[in-house]
């Protein structure tokens, strides 16, 4: 069976989220057989799509667009950001230091770095964003990562880029280029980041293994993880989550936006 916590791994944070497993593994106390590490090799789409797929943290537009009805929802990590509901966040929107940007609408018509056109926090959300602002951007810039993003930005190959908080807040802490970055401006908060597990196994059997695995970590390795808790939030809430367009139409109306 696979586990994937590949959302929020990076060098620094890698050995919490390996104790976090390991306190997984115990709470199911012989439930499954259970993998003894997580899996670093698979990439997302893989792990998230494997029928042996006994846990998983994935995003709400993958869950919503692509994954609902193929895989089911466990619940939902609690990272305590504050003016949100328990599991919910929120994309900040980040330019360079030097830049005289103070809204979201002064970069109209600039270049946008995007982690996947199918990342909530990196694109469904910024964009639904930018579209009630009236605004949409002038260039796409397609990174892979929400870290590749902030970088072309602190590197001037975007003008502005959109980051879950968390991955800011990590950014933050462990990247010295987060210096020459300023957050202005965030989008609404919406469901986080959900567990999902494979059609056939037993989710409030994970959920609970993850709320005990939680509560029995040092403050430490919490603190590392920026976790909270688990918490449950009805599938009903990320199919409501609006869904924009993706970058391949959103760019054929900025080009024609432009030859108006």
């Amino acid at each position: 069976m696979i586990a994937f916590l590949g959302m929020y791994d990076r060098p620094e944070t890698a050995e919490a989220n390996d104790r976090l497993w390991a306190a997984i593994r115990e709470a199911l106390d012989g439930e499954w057989d259970v993998p003894e590490t997580l899996d670093r090799k698979s990439d997302p789409w893989s792990a998230w799509t494997a029928k042996n797929l006994l846990l998983a943290q994935t995003c709400g537009c993958p869950l919503r667009t692509r994954l609902y009805g193929e895989v089911q929802l466990i619940g939902t990590a609690d990272y305590g950001h504050a003016g949100c509901a328990p599991g919910h966040y929120y994309s900040v929107f980040v330019a360079r230091k030097d830049a005289d940007v103070s809204r979201l609408s002064q970069l109209d018509g600039k270049v946008f770095a995007y982690n996947d056109g199918l990342s909530q926090s990196g694109w469904a959300g910024p964009l639904i964003h930018m579209q009630d602002e009236g605004m949409l951007p002038g260039e796409l810039l397609e990174t892979g990562g929400h870290r590749e993003s902030a970088l072309a930005v602190a590197e001037g190959r975007a003008d502005f880029a959109a980051l879950d908080i968390l991955s800011w807040e990590l950014m933050q802490q462990y990247d010295d280029f987060a210096a020459d970055l300023q957050a202005f401006e965030r989008t609404a908060e919406t469901p986080g980041l959900p567990y999902i597990t494979a059609i056939g196994n037993a989710p409030d059997v994970l959920f609970k293994a993850i709320e005990t695995a939680i509560s029995n970590l040092d403050e430490d390795t919490l603190a590392t993880l920026h976790l909270k808790g688990i918490v449950q939030i009805p599938m009903s809430d990320y199919l409501a989550v609006p869904t924009p367009p993706g970058p391949v139409l959103t760019g054929q109306k900025i080009r024609a936006r432009a030859k108006a």
